[in-house]
């Protein structure tokens, strides 16, 4: 896939782009950018990338090799770091074709510990899946941590299943390592699940911060949790 000029927030970047020139724009709103020329990969919001004079186009081995070759062969989970409410560790291209599965995820608390609810949204191609469920009473981490569980059951194991979420502390115990001091088996049914996917990504979402899909679960969540209290009241 071509690359085109682009303006960042004032800053001239290079934009990946389809053959047409137009942006390439992923299931998060974003589209792979570069500062320049092999350098690191970055994901920038599509509403902040402006027009540009300059009309060169170039390819991939132009715009970075490195980089693109290590994003295509690397396997197995990832996770992208929230900095600034944007991906550090950037989705590849690779896994925005038709065979990625897209699942979010996202857990609310009505107070902490209170009433929990969950949202998920699964894409799969032209499929869309929505979970809106009351939990019961708990506390906000087991609200998050059980929405990635009902994604990873909802999701096909023998897939690239993209999973987003905007809990750092989910993303932390699942990709990066992080010692669980409080629900331990719901954390290790969660690890037990995820490394029996054939190729499960972490990928970090900002929470709030227009992201439609991860917006739609929370909301989902919180319906949950209305209706919840709803059906309580005499």
């Amino acid at each position: 896939m071509p690359w085109v000029r682009r303006r960042l927030r004032g800053v001239q970047v290079w934009a990946r782009c389809d053959g047409n020139g137009e942006l390439r724009v992923g299931s998060d709103g974003r589209v792979d950018v570069l500062y320049q020329p092999g350098g690191r990969l970055y994901r920038a919001a599509m509403r902040n990338l402006e027009p540009d004079d300059d009309p060169t186009l170039l390819s991939d081995e132009e715009a970075a090799p490195g980089e693109l070759a290590e994003a295509r062969n690397r396997t197995g989970r990832m996770l992208g770091r929230s900095r600034g409410g944007q991906s550090a560790l950037p989705l590849p291209s690779s896994v925005e074709g038709v065979d990625a599965v897209h699942v979010y995820a996202d857990g609310a608390c009505a107070g902490n510990p209170g009433p929990m609810g969950i949202g998920v949204v699964l894409l799969n191609g032209g499929e869309r899946k929505e979970v809106s469920e009351y939990l019961g009473v708990g506390t906000n981490n087991i609200a998050e941590l059980t929405a990635i569980q009902r994604a990873l059951e909802l999701s096909p194991r023998d897939r690239t299943v993209v999973l987003h979420s905007d809990s750092a502390y989910v993303l932390g115990l699942l990709g990066q390592g992080w010692k669980a001091k409080a629900n331990q088996e719901l954390v290790a049914r969660l690890r037990q699940m995820a490394a029996g996917f054939r190729d499960l990504r972490l990928v970090k979402v900002a929470g709030h911060a227009g992201v439609k899909e991860n917006e739609r679960c929370d909301k989902l969540a919180r319906e949950a949790i209305a209706r919840a209290q709803r059906g309580a009241r005499p």
